[in-house]
């Protein structure tokens, strides 16, 4: 906004001319320019200032804008340099699977698209793997948290076909849905009626013969006391049917409290306090990281952000309960998710080192991949080349 005061609009006139005297006549100046209190020095003088002050705003401006710049970059790159340097090393020896490993399934393998020759073949794919947990997509729930047995009419052929094919395979129903935590639409776990509904659908699937639970509900925020009361009351029932309870989890804050911060600029807060990770983990028999969709733009980065996920989820799962942490088996390019960056060799590396600098002789740990239809072969010989051995 111009500083200047505005000038008057009314004329000028002269004290002789005003009594009536003739005013002495001088050579007019050219154009009325050339004295500088005339109109023409006055425009000329305001609009050396306003121009001064424009590139002062300017500068102001440009210098605003670096240090906000600086201020957003230079956290950025040192957090990408201290992945990369978390990427650095050998993992230690005997740092690869303890067949406590598992792979998520797609509806094909109960909805009907799937058959006896499709299991046989399967069976050779995982037979010298350490994938004992198939989490075979069942759902997905209503908003309501109720289960539509039309969904599932081959379920009971798949958990018979893998406990006969693949002994000590077991089998559990993969069941998810939205969360109306970012949206209008989804299911509210904040409503009792809902979460009784999930309690019923854990053990409706268990009656088919599924030898355990599988939860992922997301977007799931840090925090929520109703997601912890849920588990509570799911546990019961798996653990009176000597059944499985698991879960999906979300990654863990890369800096402490991030998931605030990251929820104020995007509205997503993405990331489990390290806090509410270990509280989930202590209510479940298996916890899997979907440690995949970082938006890390290199396979190193990717690589010793996978590190430093292993190591902050094996600080906060107690022994006792398995912790997997998750393979991408999928391929995609878009913002979070880079392909070149995010591959299996890389995640395997990462889970190795995590392993090896935190808890290498954590005996309830193993790798999930997600997921079966999306796999390419490069996948499986990296998973088992790295981790398998």
């Amino acid at each position: 906004m111009e500083d200047t005061e505005p000038r008057s609009t009314e004329p000028k006139v002269d004290p002789a001319a005003a009594e009536g005297e003739d005013a002495p006549q001088g050579p007019p100046a050219p154009d009325d320019e050339s004295g500088t209190g005339g109109a023409g020095g006055n425009r000329d003088a305001e609009g050396e200032a306003e121009a001064t002050r424009r590139t002062r705003r300017r500068t102001r401006i440009r210098r605003t804008a670096l240090a906000v710049l600086l201020v957003l970059l230079v956290p950025l790159l040192t957090a990408e340099t201290a992945l990369r340097i978390n990427y650095m090393g050998d993992p230690a020896d005997g740092t690869y699977t303890r067949n406590r490993d598992a792979i998520w399934l797609g509806h094909a393998w109960v909805d009907g698209r799937k058959d006896d020759a499709d299991l046989a073949a399967f069976a050779r794919r995982v037979k010298a793997t350490g994938i004992r947990d198939l989490y075979v997509h069942t759902g997905p729930m209503e908003h309501d948290g109720t289960l539509p047995k039309s969904l599932y009419p081959r379920a009971r052929w798949l958990v018979d076909a893998v406990h006969r094919e693949m002994p000590g395979v077991r089998v559990q129903a993969f069941l998810g849905d939205v969360l109306a935590t970012e949206s209008p639409d989804g299911m509210r776990l904040e409503k009792a009626a809902t979460r009784a509904a999930v309690v019923d659908s854990a053990r409706q699937v268990l009656d088919v013969g599924y030898d355990g639970v599988h939860l992922d509900l997301e977007p799931l925020h840090s925090g929520d006391r109703n997601y912890l009361s849920l588990l509570d009351d799911v546990h019961a029932v798996t653990r009176a049917r000597d059944a499985q309870l698991s879960v999906a989890a979300h990654q863990i804050d890369p800096l402490p409290g991030f998931h605030s911060f990251w929820g104020t600029v995007a509205g997503h807060p993405k990331w489990w306090s390290q806090e509410f990770f270990g509280q989930v983990a202590r209510r479940v028999d298996q916890i899997a990281v979907m440690s995949y969709d970082t938006m890390q733009p290199l396979e190193s980065l990717y690589g010793g952000y996978v590190a430093q996920q292993t190591s902050l989820a094996l600080e906060a799962t107690p022994p006792t309960t398995h912790l997997l942490m998750g393979l991408p088996f999928y391929h995609e390019n878009r913002f979070g998710h880079w392909n070149h960056a995010e591959t299996v060799a890389a995640a395997v590396r990462g889970v190795r080192l995590g392993l090896s600098r935190t808890d290498a002789d954590r005996e309830r740990f193993g790798v999930a991949a997600y997921i079966d239809f999306a796999a390419t072969e490069e996948d499986w010989a990296s998973y088992r080349d790295g981790w398998v051995r």
